[in-house]
């Protein structure tokens, strides 16, 4: 008897250790997906999926970056009044923090840095053989939709729109003439192409143009071309004649990660190449650090949305070749081609409230280099 026990013993003991080792290997099998991604970078580009909440990420530390400088920066960034920022490199979340009550779910909306999404839509427009920037304004919106004479008017072309050089009076201090686009806002101010302007009114024609030219309303084209496409999440909403962007700050985040693509999602060209570097390249010789609704950073001087001229770059601590669209209470899409690199800000006015370009941008840009440096 106690023979049988004895072997009945070490069966026993023997299939425990089997049914351990079945279990582990059961386990190891049943991994979830984020157990697939690499402890370290290899320095090819990421694209997140098109739906779902899968974002590829990486620590600080895995990148060599200095983590003493990332919970200052954070700090920072509470203090002023920050919602959500993300830094991508190669296309990887490095850092992700939300302030004051937001989440990576949460809409915020972009105000002018919706500027720069128009900007690729006339891109695919282009593409697409819808319109020619290089084609009178009239010749899509039709023979009366400004108050210039017929000869002014028709100095206007699109791409004038797209640079702020139209000519078009920049009525800033009434916020309603500013954003209105009826032809009796439409005045002569200078023949186009001769001044520089910020001018809203002026801008929210391009949305008209794209309208007019595709046969569909801007929104749904924005969002078949681009927004489903890469994958990104928003919704559109109005102020007077004014059109709102707003999404949450991982989508701001798509889109500045195909612009760092040069407008290519995961080897799929959303705009062509041609319209892109044009569009982040300076696009006239009066204000340098302006594309086509873009802001250049690294130019020798620039004009702020204000009329004022400076001499130097519009972001000294920021990397030369970084390119960004920038919207009112410093909303901002920083590009950094030469890094690899995407910042993403959202929030209320970090101080003051700017229509794009603040003091804001070079105190956090000198705050980001402590970290990526």
């Amino acid at each position: 008897m106690d023979f049988y026990r004895s072997k009945l013993d070490t069966s026993f003991v023997i299939m425990k250790k089997y049914l351990f080792l079945f279990v582990v290997l059961f386990l190891l099998s049943c991994k979830s997906d984020d157990s697939d991604v690499p402890t370290t970078p290899d320095g090819s580009m990421y694209f997140p999926p098109l739906t779902g909440n899968t974002w590829q990420s990486f620590s600080p530390s895995s990148l060599g970056w200095n983590t003493n400088h990332v919970q200052p920066l954070l700090d920072y960034l509470d203090s002023k009044n920050t919602k959500g920022f993300i830094i991508l490199k190669d296309g990887n979340i490095v850092i992700e923090q939300y302030f004051n009550g937001h989440s990576k779910f949460a809409n915020w909306t972009w105000y002018s840095a919706s500027k720069s999404l128009t900007s690729v839509a006339v891109g695919i427009a282009q593409d697409e053989g819808f319109l020619d920037i290089n084609n009178k304004t009239s010749d899509y919106l039709g023979a009366n939709w400004s108050s210039l004479t017929r000869d002014k008017q028709d100095l206007i072309s699109v791409k004038h729109h797209l640079t702020m050089t139209s000519g078009l009076m920049n009525m800033q201090s009434n916020f309603l003439d500013w954003i209105c686009t009826p032809p009796s806002c439409m005045k002569y101010q200078a023949d186009a192409g001769t001044v520089w302007g910020y001018h809203q009114g002026a801008f929210i024609q391009v949305q008209n143009i794209l309208s007019q030219s595709t046969g569909m309303n801007f929104k749904p084209f924005i969002r078949a071309k681009i927004l489903d496409k890469i994958g990104m999440q928003g919704s559109w909403s109005s102020l007077s004649y004014l059109n709102l962007f707003s999404s949450s700050t991982r989508s701001m985040a798509r889109f500045g990660l195909l612009a760092l693509n040069n407008g290519v999602w995961n080897g799929n060209t959303i705009v062509s190449n041609s319209y892109f570097n044009a569009m982040v390249t300076t696009s006239q010789n009066l204000n340098k650090s302006y594309g086509y609704l873009w802001w250049l950073n690294g130019k020798e001087s620039f004009i702020g949305t204000d009329s004022q001229v400076f001499s130097g770059a519009i972001i000294p601590n920021a990397p030369n070749d970084m390119f960004a669209a920038l919207g009112a209470k410093d909303q901002k899409i920083y590009v950094v081609p030469s890094k690899n690199i995407v910042v993403i800000r959202m929030g209320d006015a970090a101080g003051g409230d700017s229509l794009g370009l603040s003091s804001f941008d070079n105190e956090l840009w000198a705050k980001i280099n402590l970290v990526i440096d």
